[in-house]
């Protein structure tokens, strides 16, 4: 395959050192949303985040980040100001993007892809309050786990990716059971038909997913 599916995993302050981290890039209602952000922390990550999408997408294609025609549109209301990233001139490459505190994540592909990260800051293991997001069965194997928030993370950000790739919605997570999966996974597996790429770093837990295996690029590589 001359175009496979790639993503990418690294911080805010990575992306942001690049030489070409120039919100000109942006589209205007990007800007124009960037300026909204009352946190520093918050804007930079939005841009970094902004800016990796379209690196990925420019690897992918073999051409410059300043000619990628970047969108985004809501599968729900069908609004271009907010929803899904896409190429507004290339509706067979799929992009997807991601950011957490520093952290942040984006992907291009031939088929969709989704790919989430979240910081591995606390989080509540309260058998209340993971009823909203998990299934008993996976409840269970949170509150089993020698590190149950590390457990969750791995189970939110996996249904976070799925949600993006368009194979689930925020309204059927408690249905969606995941519960056979591994916890602690090879960076790089298989179940149903898609390509699980997954890592835990010391400050963040990540996850792609597409049905083609995901190449891992480093920063450097774009």
């Amino acid at each position: 395959m001359p175009n496979p599916p790639l993503a990418v995993l690294a911080t805010t302050a990575e992306v942001l050192a690049r030489p070409d981290a120039d919100e000109r890039l942006l589209t205007a209602f990007e800007r124009e949303r960037l300026q909204r952000f009352r946190r520093p922390a918050d804007r930079e990550d939005y841009l970094a985040a902004h800016l990796l999408v379209r690196y990925c997408a420019a690897a992918h294609l073999g051409t410059g980040a300043a000619e990628v025609a970047f969108g985004q549109q809501c599968p729900g209301c069908g609004s271009t100001v907010h929803g899904r990233p896409h190429l507004t001139d290339r509706p067979g490459t799929h992009l997807s993007l991601s950011h957490t505190s520093g952290v942040i994540a984006a992907a291009a592909a031939p088929v969709p892809i989704g790919v989430d990260v979240e910081h591995r800051g606390p989080r509540t293991t309260d058998p209340a309050s993971l009823g909203h997001v998990l299934t008993p069965a996976e409840a269970a194997l949170v509150q089993g786990h020698p590190d149950p928030t590390a457990a969750f993370l791995r189970l939110w950000v996996r249904k976070e990716a799925l949600i993006k790739l368009g194979r689930a919605t925020l309204d059927t997570l408690t249905s969606l059971d995941l519960s056979h999966l591994p916890l602690d996974p090879p960076a790089g597996h298989c179940d149903g038909g898609l390509h699980y790429l997954e890592l835990t770093t010391p400050t963040a837990v990540f996850t792609a997913a597409a049905e083609l295996p995901v190449r891992l690029v480093q920063l450097a590589e774009l």
